[in-house]
């Protein structure tokens, strides 16, 4: 099959990652696959150059323009997307060309909405959508109007990867001093959860100085989550990386991990810390929850309870070995329940479906 992934976005996300680990499996398993994406841009920098093709997409009309060129010389069959945008976009690329079927992604958690785009974009060409579980297909409207059968990609990662990773230094991320590091994933979107975290580390920092957090994600250099920290007076205690191509090996130094990022970002997160041997702090309430076996690769807190999450973590720090435990357990799980094969079979399965000529 000739695939595309068309991303408007130009910064790297959990969404991004997912198509370019579905375009590199795929690509592997002999399909001819374009990755199309803006010029210079953050996700351009991310793009493993030569394990697919790579297509610079202006902004612009100009880039509807380049996409159905690509569609036609490259006899494309289904096209990838994520937003209502870019299937609007590749919709057009797909009539005008007179091929191809667009698959629209949905991220994991969300809803999927089908606004005045999306409905014009079901119109103009024969679309599907891939969810990334089967509850979030279960409630999904409006899916009927779709002429192509609705398929599910689990996000999974290739666990034995991780033992390639290179640890960080503690000293490199502002950690030096503590022997005992908690990593925070966060994203721009729920800074009240990360002011949480901030709150819980001010009720232990008296009795464990030792205790290092680092926050790491987008956004998590943000001024205000500084300013929190001063107000806390724990800012000795804190580091706010940002987002970093090492984030990895940063994850890879942690005696604990906490996701407060939501949808693919947290989902990621959840799965990079465990393949990393790293047990996992989730809030009930969250996308990170479902990814965590509460007692075994990590635990499941209450939401908004800085003493009981301290008490908690507290225990969780006194005892190595069972931290090492869920640290393997988490490794073991992400191995057999997901890994990123299972992702690529529901990716190409959706392909298959959008294949079929019949459908266009």
């Amino acid at each position: 099959m000739r695939l595309l992934f068309y991303i408007e976005a130009p910064e790297w996300t959990g969404s991004a990652r997912a198509f370019v680990a579905a375009a590199r499996g795929l690509a592997e398993r002999g399909h001819g696959v374009t990755v199309a994406c803006r010029p210079e841009s953050a996700l351009e920098r991310r793009l493993e150059f030569g394990a697919y093709e790579v297509l610079s997409i202006p902004s612009g009309p100009g880039g509807s323009r380049v996409l159905r060129g690509a569609v036609q010389e490259r006899f494309i069959q289904a096209m990838y997307v994520t937003t209502e945008r870019e299937q609007l976009t590749a919709a057009m690329a797909a009539r005008l060309a007179e091929r191809a079927a667009v698959l629209r992604r949905v991220p994991t958690g969300a809803t999927l909405s089908l606004g005045v785009r999306a409905r014009l974009a079901l119109r103009l060409c024969a679309t599907g959508f891939v969810f990334a579980s089967k509850d979030d297909l279960a409630r999904a409207p409006g899916i009927s109007r779709a002429r192509i059968s609705p398929s599910v990609a689990p996000l999974g990662v290739d666990a034995h990867a991780y033992d390639a990773v290179r640890p960080a230094s503690r000293a490199a991320i502002g950690a030096a001093g503590g022997t005992r590091l908690l990593v925070c994933v966060f994203d721009r979107a729920h800074r009240a959860r990360a002011a949480n975290v901030l709150r819980v580390v001010a009720l232990l920092a008296p009795r464990h100085p030792e205790l290092r957090l680092v926050f790491i994600g987008p956004g998590s250099d943000d001024h205000e989550l500084r300013m929190h920290a001063a107000a806390l007076r724990v800012t000795s205690q804190v580091s706010f990386l940002g987002e970093r191509d090492d984030y990895l090996s940063v994850l890879s130094v942690a005696d604990l991990g906490w996701v407060v990022a939501e949808g693919d970002n947290g989902v990621y997160g959840v799965l990079d810390l465990l393949a990393s041997r790293v047990p996992v702090l989730a809030e009930r309430g969250t996308t990170a929850q479902h990814y965590v076996a509460d007692g075994i690769v990590g635990l499941v807190l209450p939401p908004g309870d800085p003493p009981g999450t301290a008490a908690a973590v507290t225990r969780l720090l006194a005892h190595d070995e069972q931290r090492a435990m869920m640290g393997a357990a988490g490794r073991s799980r992400v191995a057999r329940a997901h890994p990123e094969e299972a992702m690529v079979d529901g990716f190409e399965a959706a392909a298959t479906a959008a294949s079929e000529r019949s459908a266009w």
